[in-house]
Formats: structure tokens, sequence, C-alpha cells
């Protein structure tokens, strides 16, 4: 049912059955590395081109969520996915490998989250028992997108982030053991004038601030009510202000609570900038990292807010500023 603006509160609290995170070999010399089902050597995965092999992680981190809930492909009723593609192509040409009924979205690094909110909604309704979400992301695929090619050897300022290769999956049922999906908040498109590709975290960390908010305040309960607030994929610059703003608004969320996935995923020593981000930054970190604190008894409920930067290389030549969404979604065991 709705509660207050925005937010979704699920009655028969679906269960995330499982989950997979597939990485490729920056994401093996991680701090998470030991959170993933599987780390590649070759950041082409054997393929001919790094689109090809976005989709084969995508492929992999599918098939590796269905088989560790201990179904079948054809057992999954709707496929729900993103990813940062012109045209969402790792998504869509993973639904036809699949052979899934596909609803194909688009939230740039929001997706994850945004999957995993509809795929709630679906089995909690009835309109489904058993749906799959995922999401994800490849570095050099995204950066001959979106920016430079890795062969052009452009420097990169402070703020930039590091796109995380990766892509997580999760399988939401109507029964089982595992977390269950509590609710979600839908985010606001906020643009707060920012044109710059290369500080992502400055532009999104306002929309995650936002949808943070109003998901308090819908539920009428205090951040202290989780043991971990998660942010997407602001970075060291982001969070900081993700921080700030917070505590302008009067919400002063311990540090040891508030967290960014974009922090999480690499050493301090690996050369990322600012951070991780992507598609696959909050779905692997989300899916491989939480999901097993989670199953350990470390974490008893989080929120993940992942966030997204809805730009284009198109948007972007024509001088626009950069809007973006967040969605949280709640997981409590």
């Amino acid at each position: 049912m709705l509660q207050g603006h925005q937010t979704w509160v699920f009655k028969n609290k679906p269960v995330l059955q499982s989950s997979a995170a597939i990485g490729g070999p920056f994401e093996a010399q991680g701090a998470l590395a030991e959170d993933f089902d599987l780390l590649h050597e070759d950041i082409w995965l054997g393929q001919d081109s790094f689109e090809k092999a976005e989709k084969r992680l995508m492929e992999e981190a599918c098939e590796t969520a269905i088989h560790k809930g201990g179904l079948k492909k054809e057992d999954i009723q709707f496929y729900l996915s993103g990813d940062l593609m012109n045209q969402i192509i790792s998504s869509s040409f993973t639904a036809r490998t699949l052979g899934v009924p596909f609803l194909g979205l688009f939230g740039a690094c929001s997706s994850a989250m945004e999957g995993l909110a509809l795929a709630a909604l679906l089995v909690d309704s009835g309109f489904a028992q058993n749906a799959l979400a995922a999401a994800s992301s490849h570095n050099a695929a995204a950066e001959k997108q979106f920016r430079y090619p890795t062969e052009y050897g452009a420097q990169k300022p402070p703020t930039a982030q590091w796109t995380v290769t990766g892509a997580g999956a999760g399988l939401v049922t109507k029964e089982g053991n595992g977390p269950k999906i509590t609710s979600a908040t839908i985010g606001k498109v906020i643009d707060m004038g920012l044109s710059d590709p290369f500080n992502m975290g400055a532009a999104m960390a306002p929309a995650a601030v936002d949808t943070l908010q109003n998901h308090l305040k819908d539920l009428n309960i205090d951040a202290t009510y989780y043991d971990l607030i998660a942010t997407g994929d602001l970075g060291r610059v982001g969070h900081q202000i993700a921080g700030d703003l917070l505590a302008d608004h009067g919400f002063n969320i311990p540090s040891k609570i508030l967290t960014d996935c974009g922090l999480l995923i690499y050493k301090d020593d690996q050369p990322v900038i600012a951070g991780g981000s992507g598609c696959g930054c909050s779905a692997t970190v989300t899916y491989g990292h939480f999901m097993n604190r989670m199953r350990r008894g470390e974490l008893k409920r989080i929120l993940v807010v992942a966030t997204g930067a809805l730009l284009s290389p198109m948007s972007y030549q024509q001088k626009e500023s950069i809007p973006c969404v967040a969605h949280a979604v709640s997981i409590e065991m």
C-alpha cells in the first residue's frame, strides 16, 4: 500500500530468496572481492567487444541468482533490469538469453533499486510468484559512451569516479528463506543545475537526500531504525555533500550508519579517484556484500538508496544540466 507521498509498504513482505554478484579484474582487487560469486581476470570476458562483455556479466548474475534460489528460468515470471548502454542493450539481450517476460528499466545507476522495488511490488500484489531484478555496468563500455574511450588516455579531475565492471541480480519470491523486502520509496527527479559529467557525486547527492528524507517522513521513523543506510554511488564528493545536506535539514545520521557503495567496493590504494559508480556498483555491493552480512546476522535492517544521473551524450552536447533520481528499498531479516 502507499504510505505518505511516495513510499510503498509491502504488506506480504516478499522474500529476497537469493542474489548474485559478478565482477571484473579491478573488482577482484577491491575491498569486497570475497563477496562476489564470480570474478573475471579479463575485462573482455572472452568477448570481442566491451558491450558483449557486459551482457555476459548480466547473464551470469541472473543465471547464478536463479540457480542459488533453487529455481529454473521457466519458474521466473518477470525479469526487470537496467544498465547504462544505449537502449539498455545489456538488459534486453540478456532477456533474449533468458527467454523470460521482460520489463526494461532506465534509471541510470538507480536502476538496481528501481528494479528491486518493482519486483517486490509485483510479488507483493500477487501479480508474480517469482521475479528477477538485475543491473550491470562495464567500465570501458561506459567510458566509451559517456566520456572518452579509455585508450584516449584523457586525464580526469579529482571529482571523477570509476565505473564498476560488474552485475548484480536478486531473486524475489512470495515465500522462502531470506531477508524480506519491507518498503520502497520512489524518488523524484532533482536537478540543481550541475552539468559536469565528471562530478556525478555532487549532481546526485541532493536526489539521494530528498528520497531518504521522504522515506523517513513517510514511514515516521528515525534513521537509527536501520543498522545501515547506503547510498548508491555518490563517492567521496557526493557522500560528503549528502551528509552536510542531511545535517542542514535536521537529519544528523551517525557515520556508522550512513555509508556509500562507491566508497565500500574498492580499496583506498586503488586509483578510483572519488570512488566507484555505475549500475553495477550498488547492484554488486547490495546483492553480494550486504546480503552476505545479513545472512551472517551482522545486519538486521538496511536501506539502500541507489542514485542515478539521467544524462546522455546527446543531452550533454546540447548543454543540458544533469537531472538525477534516487530510489530507496528497505530490506530486513
